[in-house]
C-alpha cells in the first residue's frame, strides 16, 4: 500500500489566492502562490509602487521574561542586548560549530518580551534549537500556526499602511516596530522586509489576515498595488542580495564565507562565536561572490567553471528585472571572489561567461 503523500498547509489568506487566480506550489510545506499576473509584472510593482505579500508562512517564537534579553543574545549572533523597545535587528542563530542554524529578525515588544521571526522550513528544528538552550526564568511560546503576516513593499507602501493604521508609520524607523491596528485588527507593525524597497510587515491573528489583506488590496488600488508570489519574491531579495535559507546559507556554510560577518558581534558570548572570530581572523576559503551572467540564466546547483575546470557552485540565480541582467550568488575560492574575475557557469552543458560584481546588484534610490 503507497504511503499517503504528506498534507500540505495553507495560510489563511489561501481562499484570497484562489479568488486572485494565483498559480499554487508546495513550499516549506505549505500551498503557496508563486505568481498571480507574472513574475516580472509583479517584480516592477514592488520597485514602482507597491506590493502586498502573504508571509503567513514563516515562524513566529515569543520570549518573555526578565532574562528573555540575555537568552536571546546569547543564541543570535548580532547585538540583541543593544535592542531597546520597539526596535528589530537582523543576526543569525549559529551552532557550536559556528554554522548558521537559520537567519532570523529579533524584535523588542516591551522591556520583557521578544519575538523572533524564522523561516517557515526551520520552524521545528529552530524550536528544538532556543528550547535546548532555554534559560529557566524565560517562557518561551511558539505562535507560528496562529500568526498571519502580511507584508507591504515598495515606493507607496507607506502612504496605503497609513490609511489603514492608527499608527503614525510615517515615523516608524527603518527595522523599527510599534503596537497597531491596522484595518481595525490589532497588529504589530515593523518596518522590516525582505525587497530592498521601505515597507513594512504586519503581524495579526490568523483571523483577521484576509481583513487586514482585503483592507490593503483596495486602499492601494489608485496607488498600483499587486499581490506578490514567491517568484518576485525571490527575484526582489537577489537584486538586494538578501540570503535565502537552505540555498545561500544553511548549517554547511559559516557566517564569514556567506559574507554575514556584519551580523556577528565578536564582542560578546554567543553559541559558536570562538570558531567564527577563529575563522574570521584565518580568513574564509571560499566566499559568497556576485556574478553577472552573459547569455544564460544561471540557477541553484549550476557549475562554477574557470578554463573548463569546476571551481564553485551558484546558490541563487535569476533574470533581475530592475538591473536588467542575469544575475547569481555562487560560492568560489576567495581569491576567485576578486571584482571583475572572469568565470563562467555551466548551463546546459555549455560553459557561459560570468563576471564577479559588486553587490548589492540593486540599491534603493535614496
Amino acid at each position: 500500500m503507497a504511503a499517503e503523500a504528506p498534507t500540505m498547509r495553507r495560510t489563511p489568506l489561501y481562499e484570497k489566492h484562489a479568488e486572485l487566480g494565483a498559480k499554487m506550489v508546495p513550499f516549506a510545506g505549505y500551498e503557496m502562490p508563486i505568481q498571480y499576473e507574472g513574475i516580472v509584472a509583479e517584480h516592477r510593482a514592488v520597485r514602482g509602487q507597491a506590493g502586498l505579500f502573504d508571509l503567513s508562512h514563516m515562524g513566529e517564537f515569543f520570549l518573555k521574561g526578565r532574562g528573555a534579553g540575555a537568552t536571546l543574545d546569547r543564541l543570535v549572533s548580532s547585538d540583541i542586548a543593544g535592542l531597546a523597545v520597539g526596535q528589530a535587528r537582523y543576526g543569525l542563530l549559529t551552532n557550536e560549530r559556528g554554522t548558521i542554524v537559520d537567519d532570523v529578525i529579533v524584535y523588542r515588544i516591551s522591556e520583557v518580551e521578544y519575538m523572533v521571526v524564522v523561516n517557515a522550513a526551520n520552524i521545528a528544528k529552530d524550536r528544538a534549537h532556543v528550547l535546548a538552550r532555554l534559560a529557566e526564568d524565560v517562557a518561551f511560546d511558539d505562535r507560528s500556526y496562529g500568526t498571519a503576516l502580511v507584508a507591504i513593499q515598495g515606493p507607496r507602501a507607506v502612504e496605503i499602511l497609513a490609511s489603514q493604521s492608527d499608527a503614525d508609520v510615517q515615523a516608524l524607523a527603518s527595522f523599527g516596530v510599534t503596537q497597531a491596528r491596522v484595518a481595525g485588527a490589532r497588529a504589530t507593525v515593523a518596518r522590516t522586509g525582505y525587497t530592498g524597497e521601505d515597507g513594512f510587515e504586519i503581524f495579526v491573528t490568523s483571523a483577521d489576515a484576509a481583513k487586514v489583506w482585503d483592507a490593503l488590496l483596495a486602499a492601494g488600488r489608485a496607488a498600483g498595488v499587486k499581490p506578490i508570489g514567491l517568484g518576485a519574491r525571490d527575484t526582489l531579495r537577489l537584486e538586494a542580495r538578501f540570503s535565502l535559507y537552505g540555498n545561500d546559507i544553511d548549517e554547511t556554510i559559516d557566517p564569514i564565507e556567506a559574507g554575514l560577518a556584519w551580523t556577528c558581534k565578536l564582542d560578546k558570548d554567543f553559541t559558536g562565536r570562538d570558531v567564527i572570530a577563529a575563522k574570521k581572523a584565518e580568513g574564509p576559503k571560499r566566499k559568497l561572490a556576485g556574478l553577472v551572467v552573459q547569455g544564460g540564466v544561471a540557477r541553484h546547483g549550476h557549475e562554477v567553471t574557470q578554463n573548463g575546470d569546476v571551481v564553485g557552485h551558484v546558490t541563487s540565480g535569476t533574470y533581475g528585472p530592475t538591473v536588467e541582467k542575469n544575475i547569481a550568488l555562487a560560492y568560489v575560492p576567495t581569491p576567485l571572489s576578486k571584482l571583475g574575475t572572469v568565470l563562467a557557469v555551466r548551463i546546459r552543458g555549455k560553459d557561459v561567461p560570468a563576471t564577479v560584481v559588486k553587490t548589492p546588484f540593486y540599491r534603493r534610490p535614496e
